[in-house]
């Protein structure tokens, strides 16, 4: 039966249609509203600090236009040997990337922020996936990339789709991570938020 006691309005502050159909899982309602955030590096910035620094980033400029709601914000940045991969956005700079990817590891941060202005909860951390890139033909980057066209994801491909075939090994304790927000996590800050989805979320069949 749907319980529609939610203590607090759930706001996520991201584009990503990737995060959102995640978000969607745990059959909470929310909104979603885009940040208005700069996603440059700042100088000699390591990648995992600049995937959590957006993502508070995120979280706190959407938490300044509704307080009393329950924002969550999320960055995800690819570490090729201390190098931040981010959206390739065109075909040429995918296959750049995957080109340097090819047989070797990535680690892919995705940081992960909870912020409620009006109650003062701020939760923040990362989940770290890693992966092994199999090493990789130039037909098989051209085909792959012509399939699903990556170009909106960090790294240049997509792990829930066609892009599991370009990897030999994910080492991670949140799967959902490296498609871009780590479930786990957030069930966990939620429910330090006040907001659980098994209390407040469409769970059950409503009769």
């Amino acid at each position: 039966m749907q319980n529609t006691l939610i203590p607090r309005p759930l706001i996520l502050g991201s584009t990503s249609r990737y995060r959102r159909e995640l978000l969607e899982r745990l059959r909470l309602p929310f909104e979603v509203c885009a940040p208005n955030v700069d996603e440059s590096a700042l100088p000699q910035e390591a990648p995992a600090d600049l995937a959590q620094r957006l993502a508070l980033a995120k979280a706190n400029a959407i938490a300044q236009q509704h307080p009393k709601a329950i924002i969550i914000g999320s960055d995800q940045v690819a570490d090729l040997n201390g190098t931040a991969l981010g959206k390739p956005g065109t075909h040429e700079r995918a296959v750049e990337q995957l080109q340097a990817m090819s047989g070797q590891t990535v680690i892919f941060h995705t940081a992960l922020a909870v912020v409620c202005a009006e109650s003062g909860f701020t939760a923040v951390d990362t989940t770290v996936v890693r992966t092994r890139f199999r090493t990789l033909s130039a037909a098989e980057i051209e085909s792959y990339l012509q399939a699903e066209q990556p170009y909106d994801c960090a790294g240049s491909a997509k792990s829930e789709g066609l892009g599991i075939s370009l990897l030999a090994a994910i080492e991670s304790d949140d799967p959902t991570a490296l498609i871009g927000l780590p479930l786990i996590r957030t069930c966990e800050m939620l429910r330090q938020a006040g907001l659980d989805p098994l209390l407040h979320g469409k769970t059950g069949v409503t009769q």
